[in-house]
C-alpha cells in the first residue's frame, strides 16, 4: 500500500494570493515549498484511488483508465472543485465514494455527468476497494465530513483532514489498534484557544499523543503555520513531521 500526498495546503495554499509573509516568498523561488490543494493518491495492488478532487487540472493529472475512483473527505469547495470540469467527460464512469451528504457542491448531483455518486459510505463500515479495505470515520468539521481508515498488506493508514480534535467515537475507534501512519489536518500555529473547523499545532500533537502512531504527518498547512515553522526554535516531537507535496508513504517510499 502507498500513499502520496498530492497536495498539503489549506484553502489558501501556498504562496497565498499576493502575500508577501516570509512563508510565500519562499514558496515563489523554491517550488518544493508550494501547497497545493490538500489530496492524496492511495496505491494498493492494481487500485489507484484520488482521496478528494480540490487540484483544477484532474483531466491533465490522471487519463483516462488511471483512477478507480474519487474518495471524497467532504464537499467543501477547496477538496471537490475538479469534478466539476472532470464530469464533463464522456463514455465512462467515475466512482465518487463519501460521506452522505445531500446538498455536495454545487450542481454536481444534479449534473454529474461520468461522476457515479451512487454509492455512500457509512461512518464505521468498511468497504473493500479491491485490495484494500476503507472504513470511514466521522471528523469535527462544519460540514459533514469523513476521515479514512485504509487497510492493506498489514500496514493501517490514517488520513483526518479537515478536523479540529476528534470527536469521541472516532477517538475510540483508531486507538483500538497501531497506526503506521496518521496523515492529520494542522492548520494554524500553536494557538491558546482551539480554532474553529482546522487544528492548530497545539490540538494537533495532543490528537497524536492519544493515539498508537508510529509515523504522524501534518497537512492542510497554511502559510502562517509554514512561517511558524520556518523558525529553527520552534520544533516537532520525534516521530512528527510536516508533509509536502509529492512526499510518499508506503512501499515505495524513501529510507
Amino acid at each position: 500500500m502507498r500513499l502520496t500526498l498530492l497536495g498539503t495546503g489549506n484553502a489558501g495554499q501556498v504562496p497565498v494570493y499576493n502575500c508577501s509573509c516570509a512563508a510565500c516568498a519562499r514558496a515563489r523561488m523554491q517550488p518544493e515549498y508550494r501547497r497545493g490543494p490538500c489530496s492524496a493518491l492511495l496505491e494498493c495492488g492494481d487500485q489507484r484511488w484520488l482521496v478528494d478532487a480540490g487540484h483544477t487540472d484532474l483531466a491533465e493529472r490522471f487519463p483516462p483508465g488511471s483512477l478507480n475512483g474519487v474518495i471524497q473527505t467532504h464537499y467543501h469547495a477547496d477538496h471537490a472543485q475538479g469534478l466539476l470540469h472532470l464530469r464533463w467527460g464522456v463514455n465512462m464512469r467515475l466512482p465518487v465514494l463519501g460521506p452522505p451528504d445531500p446538498d455536495g457542491l454545487a450542481d454536481l448531483y444534479k449534473h454529474h455527468g461520468i461522476l457515479d455518486f451512487s454509492r455512500k459510505m457509512q461512518a464505521f463500515e468498511p468497504m473493500d476497494l479491491g485490495g484494500c479495505v476503507a472504513t470511514p470515520v466521522p471528523l469535527a468539521h462544519s460540514k459533514l465530513t469523513y476521515g479514512y481508515v485504509f487497510e492493506a498488506e498489514g500496514q493501517r493508514y490514517a488520513y483526518l483532514t479537515d478536523t479540529v480534535g476528534l470527536p469521541p467515537d472516532t477517538q475510540a475507534y483508531l486507538a483500538r489498534q497501531p497506526l503506521d501512519l496518521l496523515v492529520l489536518d494542522c492548520s494554524f500555529a500553536p494557538a491558546t484557544t482551539a480554532p474553529r473547523n482546522h487544528n492548530d499545532l497545539s490540538r494537533a500533537l495532543e490528537t497524536i499523543a492519544g493515539l498508537n502512531v508510529k509515523q504522524a504527518v501534518l497537512t492542510h498547512i497554511s502559510h502562517a503555520l509554514d512561517v511558524w515553522l520556518m523558525d529553527p526554535a520552534n520544533t516537532l516531537p520525534e516521530g512528527v513531521m510536516v508533509g509536502h507535496d509529492g512526499v510518499v508513504f508506503g512501499d515505495t517510499a524513501p529510507a
